[in-house]
């Protein structure tokens, strides 16, 4: 009889072994953007902290400790807490335009009509466009003599030539166009979220409420509104830290003007630590951002939590 010999079996290696761990394989594919998120936002925090806590400037590069001086100096300044006031109103006005804006296209996007598809590629070109263009093209819709909207008014006989309203000359219209102008910006954001929201919601729910006789408005804010509120907030709280961390609308629009009327935290911490050189203040206006922030985000994050669907 023939005796057939049973196949060696060669030893597995142990790092293919310690690769097949899930855990293991998932930490490595991680590592890349947990390296790059320190090297880029880490390494800035840490220098801000380490330059707020002194008297650090361009013109006396020497670094000395003096605490929370800079906070306390920045808190009683006037210009700051116009500054900050500025900041609310530009971050959540902007967010709540964009956001109302999103839900109408969204719907209107979720209707056939010709040329819905050439619509929903133009509707990003908002998002895609580099800034500094967009604003050079909504300052001379702004623009006290060549203003379009002033023009279109005018045509209409809405008002008349002498009434013409200098938009970026008074401080209320100067920040109600950086409002509009960041609005626009994020409102393609806002429409890509409620159609993945909306689209999420079961058909079979729409058509149970069409039956029991609920109407357009209320199958929306009743029915769909409460069950895709957790997508629409986390897309708000993204919205919420760019825009409260953003200064390049007000930068190329205004420049802060008039008269601080639309200057911004960011704005302010990069004219005063980098164009004044007053680096230990301009550190403690940016940090002062990461607190309120901190506070807005917990609290979105909690409301999440506790919605019941």
């Amino acid at each position: 009889m023939v005796s057939i010999a049973e196949p060696i079996t060669k030893p597995v290696s142990r790092f293919r072994f310690i690769m097949d761990r899930r855990e293991v394989l998932g930490s490595i594919f991680v590592a890349p953007a947990i390296l790059y998120v320190l090297l880029l936002v880490g390494l800035p925090f840490l220098l801000a902290v380490y330059y707020s806590i002194s008297a650090y400037t361009i013109y006396n590069p020497t670094w000395r400790f003096i605490g929370l001086a800079n906070f306390e100096q920045i808190v009683s300044d006037p210009v700051f807490l116009e500054t900050l006031g500025n900041t609310f109103l530009f971050t959540f006005g902007s967010q709540f335009l964009g956001l109302v804006l999103g839900k109408f296209g969204a719907l209107l996007l979720l209707r056939p009509f010709p040329g819905r598809r050439i619509v929903r590629a133009l509707i990003i070109l908002p998002w895609a466009v580099p800034i500094a263009l967009a604003s050079v093209a909504w300052e001379w819709m702004f623009d006290s003599l060549y203003s379009v909207i002033n023009w279109s008014l005018i045509a209409l006989g809405i008002i008349t030539r002498a009434d013409a309203p200098n938009w970026l000359g008074n401080p209320h219209l100067a920040m109600l166009c950086v409002i509009v102008v960041n609005a626009w910006r994020f409102f393609p954001f806002a429409i890509v979220i409620f159609l993945a929201g909306i689209t999420s919601v079961p058909q079979d729910v729409i058509d149970a409420a069409t039956v029991d006789g609920a109407g357009f408005w209320r199958r929306n804010y009743q029915i769909i509104l409460p069950m895709i509120l957790p997508i629409v907030a986390i897309g708000l709280i993204f919205g919420i830290v760019f825009t409260f961390t953003d200064l390049s609308v007000v930068y190329l629009l205004t420049n802060g003007g008039p008269v601080n009327a639309t200057s911004v935290l960011g704005f302010r911490g990069f004219q005063v630590g980098i164009v004044s050189g007053d680096v230990s203040h301009g550190a403690a206006i940016s940090l002062f951002m990461l607190p309120v922030l901190f506070i807005v985000v917990i609290g979105m994050l909690r409301f999440i939590r506790r919605r019941e669907i």
